[in-house]
């Protein structure tokens, strides 16, 4: 098992089929558009990959906030269906915690679907805790 950066296209679409089970709203080249755009604001997407394939996928930034100074936000999380309870998840989870402490970060952060009870469970045993809400507001239809 090893753990990478998406660093070309290539490696992007090798993650997109992963990516896109969480956001399966995304066709691969709208994928690849936003994430182009993001990655010149700091976005990165890291993979494992095991036996050649592409197993569990991330998508991170660093940011620094007013409430928590320095911290590493994980927009996207998400482990190949077929291969879930076989460790990929966490040892990407970790490889983020490691890799935000070496930037000093103060704090690690994620949102996660009030649906997505398998992976509540996962980030609980992981020691994370539920800290706050997070609200939003549709500013435009689907399909808008």
């Amino acid at each position: 098992m090893n753990i990478g950066v998406a660093e070309t296209d290539a490696d992007l679409k090798r993650c997109f089929p992963i990516m896109v089970q969480l956001r399966p709203h995304l066709t691969e080249a709208t994928y690849l558009e936003r994430v182009g755009r993001q990655r010149r604001e700091g976005y990165a997407v890291a993979y494992v990959d095991d036996a050649g394939a592409v197993r569990a996928v991330a998508g991170y930034r660093f940011l620094e906030t007013l409430f928590s100074g320095p911290q590493m936000y994980v927009d996207d999380l998400v482990t190949d269906e077929a291969g879930r309870s076989k460790g990929y998840g966490g040892a990407l989870l970790d490889w983020l915690v490691a890799k935000a402490k070496s930037r000093g970060c103060a704090e690690f952060h994620l949102d996660s679907g009030v649906h997505r009870f398998g992976a509540h469970r996962f980030y609980f045993r992981k020691g994370m805790h539920i800290s706050s809400y997070h609200f939003k507001l549709a500013l435009v239809t689907p399909g808008g």
